[in-house]
């Protein structure tokens, strides 16, 4: 039987008889040169582990796609090996331990995504018992309760310590840690919220479902005099998930002592290596700005509080899960390819199995 491609997808899968004995991961079998081609992933069979003592196998719901995942396909010291299973967030359910601290049925969060099963071991690379919050779905364990999530609440609460009162400007704000900064930050009291996206359909949604004060779409004119037409009084905070123009902008926007907390660079993915340092920069020194960089994995002794802070707001419903799902494990690769082209509102995930 000759492979034929997954749909939608265009990467031809290893094809096999699916049964509950056989696994399956996605491989990265090229660098891609700038945007990444789905023929440079592959599907891989192979058997469904065995746990060994101290582990446990997991049986994965949900993966997550994220923006970082095409610089670690680059090579070199963290980044993905070729011909080998891709590594992201996932929940899963364990289906047999032998870990003492896992049981089976238990719901877990860990790092061994882009595949169907994975070996894991309770505090090794992140992995960790869900708490199981009643009325909250499983899509925010990998969304706002997860690394997106704690991400914004990292950068908000440390990074940029924004005060009750203050404004802010977020980056890619119809994304995953952009939706999640714009809820965050209502919740700690920031007065005015402007958030920059790729299209007007987004903007809308920004300033409609999330509440944002005022949005634009970074396609329309200069990203710093869309800014300052939005911002005439000025910033307090700007989280940054582009780099590039944006930075520039924030930087020409702030007030003094403003802050900016840097979480990503989306402007500079995919081969597109524009000047990290913006024409302005000395303005961080005129106005006493500080730029801190953001690292979620520098803030995982967060997540219990960050729980205990939005759980209640899911519950009743005034923070939302924000994520775009695809279905099924043969996407995985396409919506990965999607978070590059801004396909996405929210976090994007790929769910496996209810």
């Amino acid at each position: 039987m000759s492979p034929t491609p997954c749909p939608a997808s265009g990467f031809l899968p290893t094809v096999v008889a699916m049964t509950t004995h056989t696994a399956s991961a996605v491989h990265l079998t090229a660098r891609p040169v700038g945007f990444p081609s789905p023929s440079g992933f592959a599907h891989v069979s192979h058997p469904v582990p065995e746990p060994a003592p101290g582990t446990a196998l997991v049986e994965n719901l949900l993966l997550s796609v994220d923006p970082y995942h095409r610089g670690m396909m680059d090579g070199g010291e963290g980044g993905f090996d070729l011909h080998s299973p891709l590594e992201g967030r996932s929940v899963g359910r364990v289906t047999a331990s032998r870990d003492p601290g896992l049981a089976e049925g238990d719901l877990v969060f860990h790092r061994s995504g882009w595949r169907t099963h994975a070996l894991v071991t309770l505090g090794v690379d992140g992995t960790r018992k869900l708490r199981g919050h009643a009325g909250v779905p499983l899509e925010a364990y990998l969304s706002i309760l997860g690394g997106t999530g704690l991400t914004a609440y990292a950068a908000l609460t440390r990074t940029a310590a924004l005060r009750e009162g203050e404004d802010l400007f977020v980056s890619a704000a119809a994304g995953g840690v952009g939706t999640a900064t714009g809820h965050i930050a209502r919740l700690l009291g920031a007065r005015r919220i402007i958030g920059s996206a790729g299209s007007a359909a987004k903007v809308r949604h920004l300033t409609g479902a999330l509440g944002f004060d005022a949005a634009f779409d970074y396609h329309d004119g200069p990203v710093g005099e869309q800014l300052a037409q939005a911002a005439p009084e000025g910033i307090d905070v700007y989280v940054d998930n582009v780099g590039g123009d944006h930075l520039e902008g924030a930087i020409d926007v702030l007030r003094e002592y403003g802050r900016i907390a840097w979480v990503g660079g989306i402007s500079m993915y995919n081969g597109d290596r524009s000047p990290a340092a913006p024409r302005n920069l000395f303005e961080v020194v005129h106005k006493s700005l500080r730029l801190e960089g953001v690292l979620v994995r520098n803030h995982t002794n967060l997540q219990d509080e960050l729980e205990d802070f939005l759980v209640p707001h899911l519950r009743s419903g005034r923070v939302s899960t924000d994520t775009t799902v695809f279905q099924g494990f043969d996407r995985t690769v396409e919506a990965f390819l999607g978070v590059l082209r801004g396909e996405n509102l929210g976090k994007m995930l790929v769910r496996l199995k209810d």
